[in-house]
């Protein structure tokens, strides 16, 4: 996969978008040519296609919820698996000792503010 590619034609399709333009290959590869960038031939048709089903103000609005991904099926464990783990009680911890650190600006004779 091309980074380069991906980006440019993001950026493309943004600046489209932005200006109220529609999105189709031709235009974002007139903007990636007018940047002097160089990207394989389909990354162009592909995100105009992309942007034919989608709307990019949704995806702008929608960056950082949860729901904009696919969703995912958890599995539902069998009867066997469910009984076996609801009986089995939760493993105990293990206390650990928690030793004093040792610090290196003790050994030279200096700290950090002397």
């Amino acid at each position: 996969m091309s980074v380069v590619g991906e980006a440019a034609c993001s950026y493309a399709a943004l600046i489209l978008y932005d200006d109220g333009i529609p999105i189709t290959a031709e235009k974002i590869a007139t903007l990636i040519k007018a940047a002097n960038v160089s990207v394989e031939s389909y990354w162009p048709s592909l995100f105009a296609k992309l942007f034919e089903k989608c709307n990019i103000g949704d995806l702008i609005i929608n960056v950082g919820s949860a729901g904009a991904g696919a969703p995912v099926a958890a599995a539902a464990p069998d009867a066997a698996t469910a009984g076996a783990a609801a009986a089995a009680p939760p493993p105990a911890e293990e206390k650990k000792k928690e030793e004093p650190e040792e610090s290196s600006d003790d050994d030279m004779g200096f700290g950090l503010f002397d």
